[in-house]
């Protein structure tokens, strides 16, 4: 069989989501966690392809794509968000020479750390990673609860919220506490979750001081969320649970890195972990304990 590996194309990004949802269900099922991915619209695929068309690639054969990778920079962070590899096809070296282009694009941007989020229990992807000097830093789980459950728990005093503007104050203060936090300025990514329907972002407010900022989607799911110190993490936690239990969404979730805080709030307001994940890097970087990443393909 013959595979051609190319640059991803717009008109195909639905297609390779599809790839995605399948094959990271099927991980999922075969160790026990039941089904996790639906399928969405590719925007922050789209998003991506427009702003930097060399992070996405594409494996096909006999006009079937059989494998995906998307990778994005902002500064000298480059982050892996997806590579997959169709069930069937694996272990064939499609994920390694999709791997491979990653890395050149890595190369190209100028990049002088590489992470990604992946699976605890993906631990084959995970030794590919680490021979190529990504190693394990940080847990970070995906919790949920249902939203009745967890109304009854969000009486504890809340911050003050204001709409967050696509105005260049506004994105001033989105990156300085992008760079404290993480050491590099992610504005060309609040521009796509500001021109998201389904998000709202609010910066959070102790008096008149600015701590932090948190975006909710209309799903219910919490992130990102950054603080400008530690002891806010909780405040602007507790605020943006009871921000999204005010929408319609029947489930309430939120990705936790285990050194937040956050992880503690959580279990105490009954939500439970539903999946582990685990961030690596080729060096450390970013204060976790101040950050919360969206989902493990923007984090």
């Amino acid at each position: 069989m013959s595979i051609d590996f190319r640059p991803a194309r717009a008109d195909e990004l639905q297609r390779a989501q599809e790839l995605v949802v399948r094959s990271i269900n099927d991980l999922t099922e075969r160790h026990g966690f039941g089904p996790m991915a639906t399928v969405r619209r590719p925007d922050f695929q789209s998003f991506s392809l427009k702003d930097d068309p060399g992070g996405l690639w594409v494996a096909e054969a006999d006009k079937d794509i059989i494998g995906f990778a998307l990778s994005w920079a902002c500064d000298d962070l480059w982050f892996l968000a997806e590579l997959f590899v169709a069930p069937g096809h694996q272990g064939g070296g499609v994920g390694r020479k999709l791997l491979e282009l990653a890395f050149e694009h890595a190369g190209k941007v100028g990049a002088t750390n590489k992470s990604l989020i992946t699976f605890t229990f993906n631990v084959v992807s995970q030794g590919l990673y680490i021979r190529h000097g990504l190693l394990p830093r940080l847990p970070i789980y995906l919790c949920s609860v249902a939203r009745d459950s967890l109304a009854p728990h969000l009486q504890d005093r809340k911050l003050g919220c204001s709409p967050i503007e696509p105005t260049a104050s506004h994105f001033r203060t989105l990156t300085q506490l992008d760079v404290s936090t993480l050491g590099v300025s992610r504005e060309k990514h609040h521009r796509y979750l500001l021109n998201d329907g389904t998000m709202k972002g609010v910066f959070l407010y102790d008096g008149a001081e600015c701590l932090g900022y948190a975006y909710v989607s209309a799903t219910g799911h919490v992130g990102p969320v950054a603080v400008s110190q530690t002891k806010a993490m909780g405040g602007a936690f507790t605020t943006a649970l009871a921000f999204a239990a005010e929408g319609g969404a029947a489930q309430i979730s939120a990705f936790l890195p285990g050194t937040n805080a956050a992880i503690r709030i959580a279990v105490e307001r009954r939500m439970r972990i539903k999946f582990p994940m685990v961030l690596l890097s080729s060096r450390d970087f970013g204060d976790w304990t101040r950050y919360l990443p969206r989902n493990p393909g923007f984090m």
